[in-house]
């Protein structure tokens, strides 16, 4: 009897002790999370904090003081994560998350990124584990932000600024990529899975290439794969284009003749538009004359050679174009739209 009354009073005690443990209920935090996110190229880069808030409270110097590391948010450390290689302060680091870490003054600032980035605050920080630490000197601004903000500004192919805005101070730095050499890799992986297996997939890295005149001789490769692929009009005439940009314009020209034997309407289509947009007027009027020539049945081509002629300033040869397209297409909406275009041109 004992022996089960001392059990009994074990399991009363554990039971009690059950009841009184704190059990967490779920409430809004007082500085709510948030995260921003930009795009640099193909780099994606986010802020991750908590939002404290003024509260009619004296900011700087007092509920942050100076000289002292701080979390540059609330409760966990703010943390910054990029998903390529970037540079910031004139460093470049890996890709990662990393710590966001300042020590305000009340002239010029330092900020730091760690390489640890799971700290609570920045109660631990250690300057050991700093990544980069660069000055920054804050703004003044008119308009209070009531709780802390972080955004990103100016974005470019190549570089963004991040922004820190609290209170009636702002504090920002640049963040650069090197997005030629992030593409380049990016497409160099991406070939190695179902893309390789098309023609596109080598053409469109080969035209990046082009557009962008990065590493030309793996451009004029990939375009050798992809009409080993399947030769095309479109990779004749992208390594046409690489051919002439390298300075061989006599293997550019055999190219794009050949290209031009196995040329759908669709092809000679786009090549035509392509044209236009490089301001090719001439060029592309003459591209378009050889489409309705080779495709008379096709109230598209008469369209296309329109709207060159139009952008040529030619307006009576635009509509004698147009007015043909209107008499063979059958579709209400190109139709309606047509009859817009020769509205204006005659007005």
């Amino acid at each position: 009897m004992k022996r089960n009354s001392l059990l009994a009073a074990l399991a009363c005690a554990l039971c009690a002790g059950a009841l009184t443990a704190q059990v967490p209920l779920t409430l809004p935090d007082a500085s709510p999370r948030a995260s921003v996110s930009q795009s640099v190229g193909l780099t994606d880069i986010t802020i991750s904090y908590h939002r404290p808030a003024v509260n009619k409270r004296k900011i700087w110097g007092e509920l942050v003081p100076y000289n002292e590391v701080w979390r540059a948010g609330a409760n966990e450390n703010t943390t910054i994560a990029f998903s390529t290689p970037v540079t910031v302060g004139g460093k470049k680091l890996p890709a990662g998350t990393y710590g966001l870490h300042t020590l305000p003054r009340e002239k010029e600032w330092s900020v730091m990124l760690s390489s640890v980035a799971s700290a609570w605050g920045s109660f631990s920080y250690d300057a050991k584990e700093d990544v980069v630490r660069f000055a920054v000197t804050p703004r003044s601004v008119s308009d209070s932000e009531e709780r802390l903000q972080y955004r990103f500004e100016d974005p470019t192919d190549h570089s963004v600024n991040a922004v820190l805005g609290w209170e009636k101070l702002e504090l920002s730095f640049p963040i650069t990529v090197d997005t030629n050499a992030v593409v380049l890799d990016s497409l160099k992986g991406q070939l190695r899975g179902l893309p390789r297996f098309t023609w596109q997939g080598w053409n469109q890295a080969a035209q990046w290439s082009l557009r962008n005149d990065v590493d030309i001789d793996q451009g004029l490769a990939w375009a050798d794969e992809s009409i080993k692929v399947q030769t095309t009009f479109g990779n004749l005439q992208t390594k046409a284009a690489i051919l002439e940009k390298k300075g061989d314009p006599k293997t550019a020209e055999e190219l794009r003749a050949r290209a031009m034997k196995i040329a759908t309407e669709a092809d000679i289509n786009n090549y035509g538009y392509a044209l236009l947009q490089q301001k090719k007027t001439n060029e592309a009027i003459a591209i378009f004359r050889k489409n309705v020539k080779d495709h008379p049945e096709s109230w598209n081509t008469y369209d296309s050679l329109g709207e060159a002629l139009a952008a040529s300033g030619d307006k009576k040869a635009a509509m004698d174009s147009y007015a043909k397209a209107l008499s063979m297409t059958t579709d209400p909406v190109q139709k309606k739209r047509i009859n817009g275009i020769v509205a204006k041109l005659k007005a």
